[in-house]
């Protein structure tokens, strides 16, 4: 490898350094003959390990380094199809007698393999903590930030104005939602079921922001998003963006009941104080007897021929 001489001008100072010519390629090892003549040696290691029945046809032989070969075996394991035994075989320098070094069942390029392990913070999804699970956060979880929990007086003549600040923003917690955080709950939001996309709110007329049941909420959020407190709504309780429908809008169908007409009902007991009804004026529904002449008294009314 050539080395050339730079001068630094700076200090004068001579300083040498390696300059690569070309790029150096390691030859692959060859395969040693007597190694890759042994194949009934490797195949009794196969039969020896996983019984005569499960090994296969010969598939080839690949060196793995000087006098090291690996020869192959198809697998007739009907649980591992297109996977194959792997025998390593070794001889020791001037010497012709070769050993098996290892035996292992190998996955080819046809093998139906397990899908990668993915670590369970990125398997996680929304939805699957259940009832008594507890989820771990990460230290330097990127969607928080510290809050302002130490800020509190540590006497009576400290002025307790910012600590009325930390508690009129709900900063007194030890980490509060970070820019990060709240730019991916906003846009998870608002592209999810309680968006404008949703199913719902495309086939409404009207959308949250004209709603009378709609809540207001505080912060930067709050100019994009409510919550929800109609309870016949499929949001109640939920966030809902401003541009969100559902039928269940306070002026989606109005209904004007008419006005009750009347005196109050009275009561069903009459008061104290209150005047009897005469009995004339009772059972109005009686049928009254049909007038009878009344007949003549004798002693008062006689006869004109006999007074």
């Amino acid at each position: 490898m050539p080395e050339s001489a730079i001068v630094d001008d700076s200090s004068g100072a001579l300083v040498a350094e390696s300059v690569v010519d070309a790029l150096v390629v390691e030859a692959a090892p060859a395969v040693d003959s007597v190694c890759a003549a042994a194949i009934d040696l490797a195949r009794a290691g196969a039969v020896e390990v996983a019984g005569a029945e499960l090994v296969g046809d010969y598939l080839g032989v690949e060196p793995e380094g000087e006098r090291i070969v690996t020869h192959y075996f198809a697998s007739n394991d009907r649980a591992y199809v297109g996977w194959r035994w792997a025998v390593t075989v070794v001889r020791p320098p001037r010497s012709k007698a070769v050993t098996v070094d290892e035996v292992v069942l190998l996955p080819g390029a046809e093998a139906l393999l397990a899908p990668a392990w993915v670590p369970w913070s990125d398997r996680l999804q929304a939805g699957d903590l259940g009832v008594g699970d507890v989820l771990p956060t990460a230290a330097e979880d990127e969607r928080l930030m510290p809050g302002f929990s130490d800020v509190f007086p540590h006497d009576e003549s400290d002025d307790d104005q910012p600590d009325e600040l930390v508690q009129d923003l709900w900063l007194g917690r030890p980490r509060v939602l970070s820019l990060l955080g709240r730019e991916e709950a906003a846009q998870r939001w608002y592209d999810g079921d309680h968006g404008p996309q949703a199913a719902i709110a495309r086939a409404a007329d009207l959308a949250c922001a004209s709603c009378g049941f709609l809540m207001l909420m505080r912060g930067a959020l709050s100019r994009v998003f409510g919550v929800c407190a109609n309870e016949f709504a499929p949001d109640d309780g939920r966030v809902v963006a401003f541009d969100h429908g559902c039928g269940a809008h306070s002026e989606a169908l109005v209904i004007h009941t008419a006005p009750q007409s009347g005196e109050p009902a009275a009561d069903a007991e009459p008061a104290a104080d209150a005047e009897p009804v005469a009995e004339a004026e009772a059972a109005p529904d009686v049928e009254a007897a049909p007038d009878v002449e009344a007949a003549p008294d004798p002693a008062t009314e006689l006869p004109p021929d006999l007074n």
